[in-house]
């Protein structure tokens, strides 16, 4: 046992490499069982609809004596007018300037449902170099969108926060945002719950999805289902293309209905992306309870050399609250920068590397407690830290806004 711990601790798979390697399995085994459930729901429909087919095709072809060869170049005409975007009955033109809109807002949200696609070789290069700063142009819309949402989202849960204190009577009732507010305790260190924050966003996106639904069974005539299948689907940029508002040739207050898809859309994925990301701290978390879980608790000689090895050595970011103390008795132990470094073998002293340590989580407690509060966030890093140390993209403003994951950091 002994062996085997050792040889898990020299291994060069730490706590990210670990969470990496166990979301992978998990995906492979989501998708695994997707894709059974999938198949046995809609296999035997499809093998149904396949020999209704076949036997409606015999039929045509016997009751009016025409060819099957002959037949099947027809319907392979009638496959290419479709992806042309032809229909038999009257449809919007695909490329007036609001249809091309509608196409080019598909493209940079990557919604891409195909029912518009470019024909010629000069529209398809223009597509590639088009989407690709459109696209992620959109995403850094989406990620400030979500740092904004949050935001909002974080100074009405402080003023509940506040009302709750004031009411329990733990903040005087004069009491008003601002500098003072360091000197209160109830609301030092405070930020928002990221279990909150799910579930307002969850709230909002049923509640947009359900408006929308509304709006597309009454013009569409879709089912409600339906129209909530495709909000699903449009609104998580998955887009099928199976179901396209706004594609027929006229509607009854046509332009009122355009803008109003238009604004349901653009808030529909500006939410599920939040939304989404929000999800996807959850399961963070949920995979660090997992790894906490696997952790080595059977061999005491490994934890007695950890912690000797702790006292020595660098403090790890997911110690730094547990080995404080440990860490400050270390550094009281080496007066001299030359003794540290002979001992432990590291790079710079232990005080050095302890002082940036202590900075390093100083400037982020000044950056989420702004953040919690409103303050502008002028946030100077350490130059010992490289610039993608605190993360990037969602998962960094989630990190640096919520309060459940900063424990994971």
């Amino acid at each position: 046992a002994a062996g085997s711990c050792r040889r898990r601790r020299l291994a060069p798979l730490n706590e990210d490499n670990g969470r990496f390697l166990l979301l992978a399995a998990l995906i492979a085994a989501y998708l695994s069982a997707g894709a059974t459930v999938f198949s046995a729901l809609e296999s035997p429909s499809e093998a149904a609809a396949q020999l209704r087919w076949n036997r409606t095709l015999h039929n045509f072809s016997r009751i009016f004596n025409i060819s099957l060869p002959e037949l099947r170049a027809f319907l392979r005409s009638y496959e290419a007018a479709m992806a042309a975007g032809i229909r038999v009955d009257a449809l919007r033109p695909r490329w007036d300037f609001p249809g091309a809109f509608y196409f080019v807002g598909t493209v940079v949200s990557t919604i891409g449902f195909g029912m518009t696609t470019p024909a010629t070789v000069a529209g398809k290069v223009f597509l590639i170099v088009y989407g690709l700063f459109g696209c992620a142009g959109t995403i850094l819309f989406f990620n400030l969108f979500l740092e904004r949402i949050i935001s909002l989202l974080a100074f009405i849960m402080k003023a509940c926060h506040e009302r709750q204190l004031r009411r329990s009577g733990l903040l005087p009732p004069n009491f008003r945002r601002g500098p003072a507010m360091s000197g209160v305790g109830s609301l030092v260190g405070w930020k928002p719950s990221v279990y909150h924050v799910l579930l307002i966003l969850g709230i909002f996106a049923i509640t947009l999805s359900c408006c929308a639904s509304a709006m597309y069974t009454a013009v569409e005539g879709w089912n409600y289902v339906d129209s909530l299948y495709y909000c699903f689907v449009t609104f998580s940029t998955i887009g099928f293309g199976d179901l396209v508002s706004s594609q027929n040739a006229a509607y009854q207050n046509q332009g009122l209905y355009r803008f109003g898809n238009f604004i349901f859309i653009l808030m529909g994925v500006c939410c599920i992306y939040s939304l989404f990301n929000v999800i996807s701290i959850v399961i963070k978390q949920v995979l660090n309870w997992v790894l906490k879980k696997f952790e080595c608790t059977c061999c005491p000689k490994c934890h007695k050399s950890s912690t000797r090895l702790s006292r020595r050595n660098a403090i790890t970011p997911g110690a730094r609250l547990r080995r404080h103390n440990i860490s400050v008795d270390a550094d009281g132990q080496y007066d001299s920068d030359t003794e540290g470094r002979r001992l432990s073998g590291e790079m710079i002293s232990m005080r050095e590397l302890t002082a940036s340590n202590k900075v390093s989580l100083a400037i982020l407690q000044k950056q989420l407690s702004e953040t919690a509060n409103g303050y502008p966030r002028n946030v100077c890093i350490n130059t010992r830290q490289n610039g993608f140390s605190a993360g990037v993209g969602a998962l960094a403003i989630m990190n640096n806004r919520l309060a459940e994951t900063s424990d994971s950091r």
